[in-house]
């Protein structure tokens, strides 16, 4: 298994300090305990975190469980099904789940071909299911765990954005990951078993018999996020609620809930150090545009706003002051704390929270910062971009965008042109309405069998998943 070229912590202290005030709630708010002995390597290079996963896979000697959102059936996922495959078929009890709606296009044949090698493979939450609420609940996690004893997480999926292909100019998309090393290690492989067995039956209970040694000075918790659970979303109040010094965060879908807007500004108001790392360009430019509605609160109470400039920052990491660093799958979005399975580390390291510092830091040199233009007739300030640095790191080579990344582009420079992202969803909707009603005025027989049908769906869908709760609940009973 390949090791990062900068492990973060020697092995000086193996167990957690007594806890302070601020530690205890983190703890109760995350609904995770301080595990200490841990080491850590930081991963910010998309490419070097591919190859360190496919490293571990084919370093594994007893169990592989290896969870993602979206695993993607091109050159970069086939080369991880080819150590997958080749692992299950030396004895190797290979576990794979995905999400069902992250890796839609991944093809059945993808599938078919770990299953016939030997590995076993789950989709998470079937779109074709009986309980039309779970489709809300996505497992947007990423873990890879190898005989109990080392862990990745991070916000990096399997597919080509991430690895980039130098020979065409394309630049891999900038993610971040954290390998781990000691007993939280085997705590990471707990997290995979729990939601393992939400797909289907549980993992055999010697399969997280593992006990790894302390090998470190980390301290990590664990944060599983859950529906409705909200643990990462009160963590991380709480981290932005404390912060004294400095409060950074990096995030590729930042629609952060009021509440934590309200934390950010009066961080900010308070003298904190609070700065934003948002995309610039985006594979989901409607977001994007939804991120930006809430910069001119932020900048007039000093937060200061800087979106990237290059391919898509896919990261999702928070640093506070100097003893603080959550690095993992949760967007600060309404979606990723409330409704998905995730999965984040919150660390107390000192030298994590410093490489993740320097990292930052990088990233702002490649960055442009959001100001606030004053503009006349009582018009509101105009948001504009100015150079976060005087030059660009040498390594910062062009980046020749690919079709997807293009189409991204094409789409936030349209909404541009259209006037905004209220004028815009306001004559959506006033479009789609007039439609609806032009179609029910020119054909109202048809137009009123379709409503029907849609109306008698959405009703059997509802039956069935009532249905279902009543025959789980006295299966519970029972």
């Amino acid at each position: 298994m390949a090791a990062a070229q900068h492990p973060v912590d020697p092995v000086d202290r193996v167990a957690p300090a007594p806890p302070d005030e601020l530690s205890r709630a983190i703890d109760r708010a995350a609904g995770a305990r301080p595990i200490g002995g841990n080491r850590l390597e930081h991963y910010p290079d998309s490419p070097r975190a591919l190859d360190a996963m496919v490293a571990a896979i084919a370093a594994a000697r007893a169990t592989i469980h290896f969870e993602n959102y979206i695993i993607r059936d091109d050159a970069t996922g086939r080369r991880f099904a080819d150590v997958l495959a080749e692992r299950a078929r030396a004895g190797v009890r290979v576990r794979v789940l995905y999400d069902a709606l992250g890796s839609l296009g991944t093809s059945h044949r993808y599938w078919r071909g770990l299953r016939q090698a030997g590995a076993e493979v789950r989709a998470f939450h079937p779109l074709l299911t009986p309980r039309p609420f779970e489709l809300l609940q996505r497992d947007h996690r990423k873990l890879l765990a190898t005989d109990g004893e080392w862990a990745m997480i991070g916000g990096l999926c399997i597919g080509d954005e991430w690895a980039g292909d130098p020979a065409r100019g394309r630049r891999p998309w900038r993610d971040t990951m954290v390998a781990v090393s000691g007993p939280a290690a085997a705590a990471l492989d707990g997290a995979f078993a729990r939601i393992w067995s939400r797909a289907g039956p549980a993992l055999p209970p010697d399969e997280l018999a593992s006990d790894p040694a302390p090998c470190g000075s980390s301290i990590v918790r664990v944060v599983e996020g859950m529906p409705g659970r909200a643990r990462v979303y009160r963590a991380v109040q709480l981290l932005a609620a404390t912060a004294a010094e400095r409060l950074w965060i990096t995030d590729a879908y930042l629609i952060a809930p009021a509440t934590l807007y309200a934390s950010l500004i009066d961080a900010a108001r308070s003298g904190v150090d609070v700065r934003l790392l948002v995309p610039g360009a985006s594979d989901l430019p409607i977001l994007r545009n939804f991120t930006r509605v809430g910069y001119r609160d932020l900048l007039r109470a000093g937060v200061r706003v800087f979106e990237y400039q290059g391919p898509m920052i896919h990261a999702k990491t928070m640093l506070v002051d100097r003893r603080w660093a959550r690095v993992g799958s949760s967007n600060l979005n309404v979606s990723s704390l409330l409704t998905n399975y995730e999965l984040d580390l919150a660390a107390e390291c000192e030298a994590l929270t410093g490489e993740l510092a320097d990292q930052f830091r990088r990233d702002l040199a490649s960055s442009r910062e959001i100001v606030l233009q004053a503009r006349r007739l009582l018009l509101p300030p105009k948001l504009v971009g100015a150079p976060a640095a005087q030059s660009k790191p040498a390594s910062d080579a062009p980046h020749k965008r690919s079709g997807y990344e293009l189409g991204a582009v094409a789409v936030v420079a349209l909404r541009r042109v259209a006037g905004g992202l209220r004028r815009a969803m306001a004559s959506t909707a006033a479009l789609a309405s007039a439609g609806i009603g032009i179609l029910l005025l020119a054909f109202p027989r048809i137009m009123s069998g379709v409503l029907a049908a849609g109306a008698f769906a959405v009703a059997l869908a509802f039956g069935l998943y009532a249905f279902e709760r009543r025959r789980s609940r006295d299966t519970d009973d029972g």
